[in-house]
């Protein structure tokens, strides 16, 4: 996002807080802590933003955007009660449910013994989902039902995902491709940007744990212009028109992540923000100013034309530490940067890097988004890994499928 704002002619000052290594060479960073709303209401008097675009949810759950907009400090995101979408799985499934919009079965559990009484009306395997934020990691495919209520009971003792997990979604298991669809919102029009597909197993051939996101890709045709007013007019539009019509408007951008199945598509989660690593490729494509679509957004003109994307494909390949998305460690040298960033077509993102006396260092689990864009698919995920083979630290690892399936389709 720092790297598609830099860009625009509208911009002469950008600051992020906290950024990182990476963040530092294209941003001022400012020292901040987010799971304070103080911090980040000090930083804005600091700075007196024209525009303040929130990256991660955890601040919007704290009520940054009414307190900025109180101040009357432009923000775009969506309020804290709009962002009840991502931080309650709980709410975002009572509410498609409200308006019809098509998800998987669930069920919501307060206790264990909730859990097995309701595993009685589930096929297996069976997706057992933290209620609360868990960044990526309070999902959990179980294939039995001992193994659900074993998951369960780690997630109510708060063990596995802290206070996320002290309520607990059952689903239905769907089988089928996914498909991150996102749109921007101004509270009642929406805008589509071009979809994407995440790979969130840690493993290649979606194996092992879920995580944040080890990659994604996007291209023109994953999904045709029937499919994607399909998806406007059936989801996202009345996801943003149920909002309102329950007092809570959303603004900003709604990440759609859907389950493409053979009874249609339908909603797996809601991101309320640029989701992660979707929005390298993504934004990779975009031709047009970013500050002018996200000043629409606030400023409640939205339209169709506020984006021009290439035709070009793209592909981001997370690179992560050793041992994530469990316990893994930092202070790695990052070496081969340089080299990397040499491959035509390649951009290099940071993520959880830190920079000291000139060398980089990881400071996180998923370190590195290598991304890169090209004239077809093909060539962009080759280009990609053959950056990240330039690049080293210890224990560093990449899937090394990332859009492999679209390839062979």
């Amino acid at each position: 996002m720092v790297w598609k704002l830099r860009q625009s002619a509208r911009v002469s000052k950008l600051y992020c807080a906290p950024g990182n290594g990476g963040i530092a060479d294209e941003a001022e960073c400012l020292p901040v802590d987010l799971k304070t709303l103080a911090s980040i209401v000090a930083v804005g008097e600091q700075v007196r933003p024209d525009l303040t675009v929130v990256g991660p949810e955890l601040p919007l759950t704290l009520g940054v955007v009414e307190e900025f907009t109180r101040r009357g400090w432009p923000v775009f995101g969506p309020t804290k009660a709009a962002a009840q979408l991502e931080w309650s799985k709980s709410f975002a499934k009572e509410f498609l449910q409200r308006h019809r919009i098509p998800t998987a079965a669930y069920a919501i559990c307060d206790s264990v013994e909730e859990v097995r009484a309701a595993l009685t009306h589930f096929h297996l395997p069976v997706v057992v989902k933290a209620d609360g934020l868990a960044a990526g990691k309070g999902v959990v495919i179980a294939a039995s039902k001992e193994e659900a209520a074993s998951v369960a009971s780690e997630m109510f003792s708060g063990k596995m995902v802290g206070a996320a997990g002290l309520r607990v979604v059952l689903e239905e298991c769907l089988k089928g491709d996914e498909l991150s669809f996102l749109v921007l919102s101004d509270g009642e029009r929406v805008a589509a940007l071009v979809a994407a597909q995440d790979h969130k197993r840690i493993g290649d051939g979606d194996t092992g744990p879920n995580t944040g996101g080890m990659g994604a890709y996007s291209t023109s045709d994953i999904v045709d212009d029937k499919m994607r007013d399909w998806l406007v007019n059936h989801i996202a539009r009345p996801v943003v028109a149920g909002m309102k019509a329950e007092g809570a408007e959303y603004r900003g951008v709604l990440y759609c992540g859907l389950m493409m199945t053979a009874r249609g598509p339908m909603v797996l989660e809601f991101n309320c923000r640029f989701g992660d690593p979707e929005t390298q490729p993504i934004l990779m494509r975009l031709e047009s100013d970013l500050v002018e679509a996200l000043e629409a957004s606030v400023e409640g003109r939205v339209s169709e034309g506020d984006f021009k994307w290439s035709p070009d494909a793209s592909v981001c390949v997370v690179m992560a530490s050793g041992g994530y998305p469990g316990t893994f460690e930092v202070g790695k040298n990052i070496v081969g940067l340089d080299r990397a960033a040499a491959v035509e077509g390649v951009k290099v993102f940071h993520a959880g890097t830190s920079k000291r006396n000139e060398e980089f260092y990881t400071a996180g689990g998923r370190v590195l988004g290598v991304s890169a864009r090209a004239g077809d698919l093909e060539t962009a995920v080759r280009r990609a890994y053959e950056a990240c083979e330039k690049i080293s630290f210890d224990g560093a690892h990449y899937r090394k499928d990332i859009a492999a399936r679209a390839l062979r389709k």
